[in-house]
């Protein structure tokens, strides 16, 4: 499937990375549990760091973020810095994006949870639902051997048909997705740069050209995009997707690790929340997991 080579993890490695995103996700959402009306970004944040580190993970590919109400939809982010947590209070009827990277032993994960605090919305039940089928099409065009580029602009269009905003384009690097691997430790701090952590950010600077993928020409960098540089079939490797949409003020998006080999692509787990709670709700009506 794949126009370059890269290693492939075998089962023990995978079920290494599937571990930690379970753990990633059983984080956010216990700490979802605990949220009360008048706590911040910055208190969530502090909430999940803590979870992490009292099951001996202190360190991050990216440390954790949340974003409360019209935040999850990045409404006025124009620089790095905003997307960073902060004093935004919580209230009854607000959504919820809770974003965590939690790096173990050299391997990543990286999720991102969505819901409402309080009553549930049927807006925000109608994103969640819709956000089923771009991980439909998203495997779907993978093992069709679109490119990266095609499937961007493909899911773009069904976003668009359904009347939202993309907001995974006002990510750096308007990323849709980006790669993640079993990374060998170089530096073990729980320091970070930008939120990132030393180890990410040198894998991510390993992975690439940095004049070309600046350019947004470099064939082999380890984001997914709608640049040049996605113009390419799928590459091999893990790839943290998270498509992010918004609606009136309103922003939904999950994340999670899919697999793409030289013959094959597949989400790493489906037991994911928002795969349970389609299944629960009788959502999937196109057979989108087996």
């Amino acid at each position: 499937m794949s126009m370059y080579k890269q290693k492939e993890f075998n089962p023990q490695e995978l079920r290494c990375f599937q571990e930690l995103q379970r753990l990633a996700y059983q984080c956010v959402q216990e700490v979802a549990e605990t949220l009360q009306q008048g706590d911040t970004e910055n208190q969530a944040v502090e909430r999940m760091t803590l979870w992490m580190e009292k099951r001996g993970i202190t360190e991050f590919f990216h440390k954790p973020y949340a974003w409360f109400g019209e935040r999850t939809a990045f409404d006025g982010f124009w620089i790095p810095a905003q997307f960073f947590p902060t004093n935004r209070k919580l209230f009854k009827g607000m959504p919820v994006i809770l974003d965590i990277a939690p790096f173990s032993d050299g391997y990543i994960s990286d999720i991102g949870y969505s819901f409402m605090f309080g009553e549930d919305t049927a807006e925000h039940q109608q994103m969640r639902k819709d956000l089923l089928d771009y991980r439909e099409l998203i495997l779907e065009s993978v093992l069709a051997e679109k490119t990266f580029r095609t499937i961007y602009q493909e899911l773009d269009a069904m976003i668009a048909d359904h009347g939202y905003q993309r907001i995974h384009s006002r990510y750096p690097f308007r990323v849709l997705a980006h790669r993640v691997a079993k990374v060998k430790r170089t530096w073990k701090s729980k320091y970070t740069l930008g939120r990132f952590g030393i180890d990410g950010l040198l894998y991510l600077a390993n992975q690439t050209k940095f004049s070309q993928f600046l350019s947004g020409t470099d064939p082999n960098a380890p984001v997914w995009n709608d640049r040049v540089e996605s113009d390419h079939k799928p590459l091999a490797g893990l790839w943290a997707v998270e498509p992010h949409i918004g609606w009136n003020g309103i922003g939904v998006k999950w994340e999670e690790l899919l697999v793409i080999t030289d013959s094959d692509a597949y989400w790493l787990d489906d037991q994911v929340p928002h795969v349970m709670e389609a299944k629960q709700k009788g959502w999937l009506t196109h057979q989108a997991v087996a």
